[in-house]
């Protein structure tokens, strides 16, 4: 999967493959294998070669707005992922159409929990579905309160980036 992320205002093309023993990263041209190890919510063993890191990561904004605040060494980035794919195609994480949010899966994944139910009233913010991709949960986060007009994802489930998982009407 091909991604833009922007780092201290540096844009940089980074390309993520899921393989067995890890993942393969390249940034910039340069080539990375990786493996981590979840070890709570949003935190994370990565293991480079012999190096070993404690990585924290926290999804800012509402819904899968792709920004995230990723804690290593003792410092803290600020990190805006976007999908080319999905900014060629004019959608985004939390496209408005007629009064509705779509919250749409940032990356492949499968489906881990399922917060919500269709009908249910949620607030700006609250939790509407847990993806876990490449090792990493992340939780989906409706952009706006409202009412779940519907609800496409069933846990266990894959899913791919920009598949809608959740609609909230407001």
């Amino acid at each position: 999967m091909k991604l833009k992320a922007t780092l201290a205002e540096v844009p940089h093309d980074v390309s993520l493959s899921v393989t067995p023993a890890g993942v393969s990263a390249d940034v910039d041209g340069r080539h990375y294998e990786l493996e981590l190890r979840a070890r709570g919510r949003g935190e994370y063993l990565l293991f480079h070669g012999t190096e070993v890191h404690n990585v924290r990561v926290e999804q800012r904004g509402a819904g899968s707005s792709g920004s995230f605040e990723v804690n290593l060494r003792g410092r803290a980035y600020e990190v805006q992922i976007e999908d080319p794919k999905r900014l060629r195609s004019g959608q985004s994480s939390g496209a408005h159409h007629t009064g509705a949010a779509e919250i749409v899966s940032p990356m492949p994944g499968k489906i881990v929990r399922v917060l919500v139910a269709a009908g249910e009233t949620v607030a700006a913010g609250a939790g509407v579905i847990v993806v876990e991709a490449m090792k990493m949960q992340n939780e989906m986060k409706a952009p706006k309160a409202g009412i779940v007009a519907s609800v496409n994802a069933v846990e266990g489930a894959t899913v791919n980036a920009g598949d809608v998982l959740a609609v909230i009407e407001g």
